[in-house]
């Protein structure tokens, strides 16, 4: 090996430390919301039965995705004109604002209906971040990696994002188990994630700041195309419309067995909240170790077979999973339906960035992977909680698991008539 690979190389593991230690931040403050609505509920939506409340809360996190699409925008154009690292130092700045406006709102006793409204506020801000964060972040480590090693450097913005999921849920533990009483968590402790992640934020800031950039700018496009959507949509539909239909029932998917997952064993299941933290947090930690696997596997066979297999096996067996854990009165049977629905939803998870990025040339490949993603997530992603919460509320909970079931044979459709990035990649058309 060459002084100069070992250089390569080391600036590569850098590169992807850097950019996935970011990343994991942007996502702990993303999900801290969700990890502790089960406490704050009733701290901003005091009327109403705890199914409404968390309603609720879960109508201003699916608020929140509908900022996305305006962040996929905003920080796609900035990542594709000014450059990755602008674009990542920026969404990272964003998160810490609404992580801190979140701890320090007074409660709905306190200040009426301006505690509702200025949460809503700093979830919109939080929507802004990190809509912005998984198109340029999904970017920059696709375009670090090597070309036979792309798929499973790139399965590490999932290994973040769950990551970040992780850290809440573990701060969440420490909390419940040795910091606080349940009183104490409830009144105010939900507070102590809110404050960990603006401060964490800042680290995240000084971390890209001192980042690399992981592409020179394009020559054949002026400054004025890069970026732009006008020049996306017109040379680029077809993988417009491909992202859309790769990320639908992927989205979907992860989303109800990670987020809503907690919320469903205690509402549907009736476990304890202690007891549903701990299921979640160890699956979580399975899970982020599926994501290299599964991305090595797409390096060595191809992204394919992988998405095909996840919508194979999504479509016929979500709605046995869905429905075995809602009649479970174990954790640990609880546990095993979970990790099978999550090893199920790798196929999808641990190379839906690289295979998006492929999709894109370079002037375009931000604003490319980011917009189109954002806006399927806002509209199936984010209305995931709500939607589930709303069937159960009406009595018909089974019939979310049926939705889930058909926007998954949506993407088998597109899977199946998609051909495979991995050999025809734009980033092994570019000299980076």
């Amino acid at each position: 090996m060459t002084n100069s690979t070992v250089h390569s190389n080391k600036w590569r593991i850098k590169a992807i430390f850097m950019g996935s230690i970011g990343n994991l931040v942007e996502w702990y403050d993303w999900y801290a919301y969700t990890a502790f609505a089960l406490y704050f509920a009733p701290v901003f939506f005091p009327e109403g039965n705890s199914t409404a409340q968390l309603m609720n809360t879960a109508a201003i996190f699916a608020a929140g995705f509908l900022m996305r699409p305006i962040g996929g925008w905003l920080f796609g154009r900035i990542a594709d004109r000014t450059g990755r690292k602008a674009a990542m130092t920026l969404s990272v700045l964003l998160m810490s604002l609404g992580s801190l406006l979140i701890a320090l709102t007074p409660a709905y006793h306190t200040i009426g209906i301006a505690a509702p409204v200025l949460l809503l506020l700093a979830r919109l801000l939080q929507g802004l971040s990190v809509g912005g964060e998984y198109g340029t972040s999904a970017t920059y480590l696709s375009e670090v990696a090597t070309a036979n090693r792309r798929g499973f450097y790139s399965s590490f913005q999932y290994v973040t994002l769950i990551g970040g999921q992780l850290v809440a849920l573990g701060i969440q533990l420490l909390l419940q188990k040795v910091f606080l009483t349940p009183e104490q968590l409830q009144d105010w402790g939900w507070r102590i994630p809110f404050v960990i992640g603006a401060v964490l934020a800042l680290f995240a800031l000084y971390m890209r700041r001192h980042m690399e950039e992981s592409a020179p700018q394009a020559p054949s496009q002026s400054k004025e195309k890069r970026g732009s959507v006008m020049v996306l949509i017109k040379k680029h539909p077809r993988a417009v419309i491909t992202v859309v239909g790769l990320t639908l029932g992927g989205t979907l998917a992860f989303y109800t067995y990670t987020t809503y997952m907690q919320k469903f064993l205690v509402n549907t299941v009736h476990m304890t909240k202690d007891t549903a933290t701990q299921v979640v947090f160890c699956l979580m930690l399975i899970y982020a170790f599926l994501q290299p696997l599964f991305g090595w596997l797409s390096d060595k066979y191809g992204r394919k077979p992988l998405l095909i297999g996840f919508g194979v096996l999504g479509t016929l067996l979500t709605v046995p999973i869905l429905t075995a854990i809602s009649q479970t009165n174990s954790a640990w049977s609880a546990f095993w339906l979970i990790l099978s629905a999550l090893i199920i939803v790798s196929g999808y998870t641990s190379i839906c960035a690289v295979v998006k990025a492929e999709m894109f040339p370079a002037e375009v490949r931000a604003l490319g992977v980011g917009l189109p993603y954002a806006l399927t997530v806002a509209v199936f992603g984010g209305s995931a909680e709500y939607i589930a919460l709303y069937f159960k509320n009406i009595g018909h909970e089974s019939l979310f698991y049926w939705y889930v079931t058909g926007c998954i044979f949506i993407s088998l459709i597109v899977y199946i008539v998609t051909k495979d990035t991995k050999h025809t990649s734009f980033l092994d058309k570019e000299k980076l």
